[in-house]
């Protein structure tokens, strides 16, 4: 995983005069899918920036902190909550110097009208990727060892009004890992509503695949009552195998000006070799109970199970 990128660059950059007013971006996309390198090749651009760690969960949750999950309704998103949110917005924006702003945090997949409402001027870029593949990758997740750099770059943007009950989750969660028999954190990723009897009844990989479709459905669900115009779906396995025309679609999708030469440049690193890495690793009986699971979700993006 991408952990820190270039962030900002000089404010005469050459692109700057070609953007008339100023732009926000989210990405969304299930863990996993590749939000990191779709947002990494987007920051890559002229002209773009985005928050100097890898999620801002911790801000977009603020005005919420206990509400128990990350599937927020959009009346959630109160006079108050706006107004912090978007500050938080206009203070990176303008520290950056640029006049496009990326944000990606998985959990945003869950809850796409409450951003929507935070932010209504903004684009989205929704990537999403075979949940088989998902569930390989994640699962990795659930089981990582403590990571204290990664850490330390989100926990710059924890309110600190918020870092009490930030610290002692996140305490618990690693306690949880060392002495449970499970091998895995007590929760990763998006929480859906239901996570804790869905751990309860369901295997690691099947959390995993239900994990996915979540995220997959409720943005789906949302992004088919937005205006044409408001975003645009992104294939992973397609952006991996033409990644310069993908980019140059999402660009173009955006409205900025984009050179083919800056283009080839922020793919540089994407490469297709982890498509089918988990049907690969997952057994036959695994498989086919995924498919049991998620097989609709599967069979509507045109993956075969």
């Amino acid at each position: 995983m991408a952990l820190c990128f270039p962030i900002f660059r000089p404010q005469n950059d050459s692109y700057s005069s070609e953007l008339a007013s100023k732009m926000y971006v989210i990405i969304i996309g299930a863990p996993r899918s590749g939000t990191n390198m779709l947002r990494d090749a987007l920051t890559s651009l002229p002209s773009v920036a985005t928050w100097p760690c890898d999620e801002i969960n911790y801000i977009w949750r603020h005005g919420n902190l206990r509400y128990p999950s990350d599937e927020f309704t959009p009346d959630l998103a109160t006079p108050r909550i706006k107004a912090y949110i978007r500050r938080q917005f206009e203070k990176m924006q303008t520290r950056s110097g640029q006049p496009v702003l990326v944000e990606k945090t998985c959990a945003n997949a869950l809850r796409v009208d409450f951003v929507d409402a935070v932010v209504p001027e903004a684009k989205f870029v929704h990537i999403y990727r075979n949940g088989l593949d998902v569930v390989d990758s994640a699962m990795k997740r659930w089981k990582a060892p403590l990571d204290i750099p990664y850490l330390a770059r989100k926990a710059r943007y924890v309110p600190l009004s918020d870092m009490p009950f930030y610290a002692t989750r996140y305490a618990a969660n690693r306690l949880y890992r060392v002495l449970s028999r499970r091998d895995r954190l007590a929760f990763w990723g998006p929480q859906l509503s239901d996570m804790q009897s869905l751990l309860a009844e369901y295997t690691l990989e099947e959390v995993c695949a239900l994990q996915w479709k979540r995220c997959v459905e409720n943005a789906s669900a949302s992004f088919a009552n937005m205006p044409d115009g408001k975003v645009i779906n992104i294939c992973y396995e397609q952006f991996v195998a033409a990644p310069q025309a993908e980019l140059k679609r999402i660009t173009d999708f955006l409205g900025f000006a984009s050179r083919d030469a800056d283009i080839a440049n922020a793919v540089t690193p994407v490469t297709p070799t982890r498509v089918g890495a988990g049907k690969k690793s997952l057994s036959d009986r695994q498989r086919d109970r995924l498919s049991e699971l998620v097989g609709n979700t599967l069979d509507r993006l045109g993956y075969a199970a």
